[in-house]
């Protein structure tokens, strides 16, 4: 089930496009700004995102998603002005529709912008690395301690997690993600990891 981030300050579309994106069969993560949408994001699978937002405007959001990662992006705006739509595609969305739009073009336009999502091979993780993994997309391109990571960790069900078996769980991880042909996770000595696409 692919996963959207909508990001919508007008209480009734922003539910109404999530109960239309529900009925679809698609998950739907809903954000009324741009500071909820950035704790959000890395998570998702495409993000439809407004530009005139109550906290700052979405061409920003786009800007600083596009620095790591090619996750689809869609505008969805009443900003119709020509240069507007150009400026969008510009900085890096990958669609734009002007409000008010037509329901079913809109599902369509979803559609063909997550058919472009490169398909990668399911894999299996245990309990601790699917954990491991989250808190690194979590915190996607910041590196986090070995320490942060096993405090983080500490708590998963009945698992005791130390120093060698943070270890032996990076290492498997790793493997995994590179067979599947996603994102890796990156090393450096003093730092700690971060993930990456």
């Amino acid at each position: 089930m692919n996963k959207i981030l909508l990001v919508e300050d007008d209480e009734t579309l922003n539910k109404n496009i999530a109960l239309a994106l529900e009925s679809e069969g698609y998950n739907v993560i809903k954000a009324n700004g741009i500071q909820s949408a950035e704790e959000l994001f890395q998570s998702v699978d495409l993000i439809i995102l407004d530009i005139m937002l109550s906290d700052g405007n979405g061409k920003e959001l786009c800007r600083k998603i596009r620095r790591n990662s090619r996750i689809p992006i869609i505008f969805l705006t009443s900003c119709d002005d020509e240069a507007d739509i150009v400026d969008g595609l510009d900085i890096g969305a990958d669609d734009y529709i002007t409000k008010p739009f037509r329901l079913r073009e809109f599902l369509s336009r979803i559609k063909a912008n997550l058919r472009r999502i490169p398909a990668s091979p399911e894999i299996e993780l245990t309990a601790v690395e699917q954990k491991l993994l989250d808190y690194l997309k979590l915190n996607h391109g910041h590196y986090l301690t070995r320490e942060q990571i096993l405090e983080y960790l500490w708590d998963c069900k009945g698992v005791f997690v130390n120093d060698n078996t943070l270890s032996v769980n990076i290492s498997r991880l790793r493997e995994k993600l590179k067979k599947s042909g996603g994102g890796q996770i990156i090393t450096k000595r003093g730092l700690g990891y971060k993930w990456t696409e």
